[in-house]
């Protein structure tokens, strides 16, 4: 009876032994529901989800739970990851009944689809009382119910759209870096207090502004070094885990999410293009290691996550077992003398910053004895890779695919890694074969084979910005393309008539409300990812019609500037690219040509928000050609360009004028 056994989602999977007789989602089990006359317990989470882990271990794994499930209702379990839509509708919700949101995500809806009693984690006790309770109010007061969900969907689905009124004033990123400064830890860096997520968007908006002579960089900079430093980053191994527990970086939740990082990595390579620091040089490298090392699949593409979870040395599964130390474990592998240094560098105590003793491995200040740390850090990962790693979800996303082929790519011409550049080819290849069906974008693959469910918003905006920054680096025009033909679709599917977009398709499965969110969450927005990337497709083919839905998309930004800016902030980091421009630079002259080259990295060194164009094939290259014979590069806005220069250093000079405000 359980429906799970041929999924793809990795999650769904690890529910398919259950006791529980779980549908996936689908008309099957709004079907059923009508048919025994009772309600669906819709469970959403997602595999790297720690909580959603325990919640299966304590109630899902139950035969006495799993009975009273089977008897009562009709039983429904979604993967997130696969379904935003689904759980964006349902979220919005258990927020508006609650007050609070999170996974695992329990909701009891009608048979009608609409939501009448919503939560997140219920320990088992409690939970078996509220399936009874509510079977129990389903059999006396039906009516109440279902007036009480038909009252909520009402309410949720007349909520006026944030708007605003077509593109923010330049007076509005100064108000939004003020609204920040009033939320910054200045001790700890990061925005607020506990639990502290990575505010990505928000850091690449103050690096923006900050490159175009505003505020903002030493939030930025504070912010950025304090994530780098404490726990939340993986000392050993690299890359970030979802977020910190504590305000000071310390502890992590340890999952550990490809969006998380792609963002991070890219951010992080920004921060040292803009200062040449090499604290942001090294995490952005080891990030991107990271995420090949440990995400990439065998098909090209890079895999959703890993879990939060893994087993502990008596075999049972513990949040964080594979990442925190003892001393004595570390005097285990390194010695006495080397181990007391590692515990001192490391921030490993006797008391432990975890749990049972355990620490999280810290790097508050550069190693005062580089040889030494060179010699015990990989004899600590070797050590450490021996421990049962954690669950990985191995699906493949194509809108967190895209932030990393954005990342991986700016990261390889950055810092001289081909690697890095053509292992975001290989994703574009994989995305392109696997997810691209009848001109229309899937969600997710598994193992090279395609899923089914239809891409969203953010899956075409994100996927086309990574393809333009791709296209940056190689000159490969058919990438260039390709993001055109995903900007169709984002015009024609998803264009809400009023400016905006919708996070569906206009030929979607129809839920109780069409979802549409402008705020960023851990990703940027699906409506700021559309601007983005309409914006830089515009400077590089001088489309007005892209650039014009770009700026009317960014209509809520200028709002949410004054009061919510952590939540705007790829809204706003592509405000700034509208402010600056974006600068258009155009790099003319032979691909073997070394002085071709020297233009063209200079030209994707700029700080500001800046659309590269080399080798040919799209308009902004058109009618610029070299100069007697020397390859030249063409600094423009709007496609009106000042005279080409020849020289690295009158290249850079005039990106430093363009920024003077």
């Amino acid at each position: 009876m359980n429906r799970l056994k041929d999924a793809t989602s990795p999650y769904l999977l690890q529910h398919a032994d259950n006791p529980v007789h779980w549908f996936p989602w689908g008309d099957e089990a709004f079907e059923e529901a009508r048919r025994r006359d009772v309600p669906i317990l819709l469970s959403v989470g997602y595999s790297a989800c720690h909580w959603c882990h325990v919640m299966a271990h304590e109630s899902f794994e139950d035969e006495a739970t799993a009975g009273l499930m089977n008897d009562l209702f009709v039983s429904v379990k979604v993967d997130r990851e696969e379904r935003p839509d689904v759980d964006a509708v349902y979220m919005e919700a258990t927020q508006a009944m609650t007050g609070q949101g999170g996974w695992p995500m329990t909701v009891f809806i009608t048979p009608g689809g609409e939501p009448f009693y919503c939560g997140t984690y219920f320990p088992r006790p409690h939970f078996q009382q509220l399936l009874r309770a509510v079977a129990q109010a389903w059999r006396d007061k039906r009516d109440d119910i279902i007036a009480q969900g038909q009252k909520v969907v009402s309410a949720l689905s007349e909520q006026a759209a944030l708007g605003g009124e077509g593109a923010p004033a330049p007076d509005v990123p100064e108000a939004a870096v003020r609204d920040l400064a009033r939320t910054y830890d200045q001790a700890n860096g990061g925005f607020g207090t506990a639990p502290k997520f990575p505010p990505s968007m928000v850091l690449e908006f103050l690096l923006r502004h900050a490159a175009r002579g505003g505020d903002g960089l030493a939030v930025a900079a504070g912010t950025l070094e304090a994530m780098a430093r404490g726990g939340m980053y993986d000392q050993l191994g690299g890359g970030f885990a979802r977020y910190s527990v504590d305000e000071r970086w310390v502890v992590p939740h340890f999952e550990k999410m490809l969006y998380d990082n792609a963002l991070l990595a890219r951010v992080y390579a920004h921060w040292w293009r803009l200062s040449g620091g090499p604290l942001a040089r090294r995490i952005a490298l080891e990030t991107c290691d990271w995420m090949l090392r440990e995400l990439r699949t065998p098909e090209g593409g890079f895999a959703s996550a890993l879990d939060a979870d893994s087993e502990n040395a008596e075999g049972r599964p513990e949040e964080g077992a594979y990442y925190v130390w003892t001393p004595g474990e570390l005097t285990g592998v390194l010695g006495e003398e080397d181990g007391a240094y590692a515990a001192g560098l490391f921030g490993v105590t006797e008391a432990g910053t975890f749990e049972h003793g355990a620490s999280v491995l810290q790097l508050r200040a550069d190693p005062d004895d580089a040889e030494r740390y060179a010699r015990i850090r990989p004899a600590l990962l070797d050590a450490r890779s021996r421990r049962v790693p954690p669950g990985r979800d191995d699906k493949v996303v194509a809108a967190w695919n895209g932030l990393a082929i954005a990342a991986l790519a700016e990261c390889g011409a950055y810092f001289d890694r081909p690697d890095l550049v053509a292992a975001a080819e290989e994703a574009v290849r994989l995305l392109r074969e696997t997810h691209w069906r009848d001109g229309r974008l899937l969600r997710t693959s598994r193992a090279g084979s395609p899923g089914t469910n239809a891409g969203v918003l953010e899956d075409y905006a994100d996927l086309a910005e990574g393809l333009i920054a791709l296209y940056g680096v190689t000159g490969d025009a058919g990438h260039a393309r390709f993001a055109g033909e995903l900007l169709d679709v984002v015009l024609e599917r998803f264009a809400d008539g009023r400016g905006g977009f919708y996070d569906t398709a206009d030929d979607a499965e129809r839920l109780w409300k069409r979802p549409q969110d402008p705020t960023d969450n851990a990703t940027p927005s699906g409506r700021f990812a559309a601007a983005g990337a309409l914006l830089s497709y515009a400077a590089l083919t001088g489309s007005a019609r892209h650039r014009e839905a770009a700026l009317a998309a960014l209509g809520p930004v200028t709002p949410m500037a004054q009061r919510h800016a952590r939540f705007a902030g790829w809204g706003l980091a592509v405000t700034e690219a509208a402010l600056a421009g974006p600068l258009e630079i155009a790099v003319a002259g032979p691909a073997e040509d070394p002085r071709t080259r020297d233009l063209h990295r200079a030209a994707l060194l700029s700080p500001l928000p800046a659309v590269v164009a080399v080798g040919a094939g799209v308009p902004l290259l058109e009618g610029r050609a070299p100069v007697d014979g020397r390859p030249a590069a063409y600094v423009c806005r709007d496609f009106t360009c000042r005279l080409p220069v020849t020289e690295v250093g009158a290249l850079q000079e005039q990106i430093r004028a363009a920024s003077e405000r």
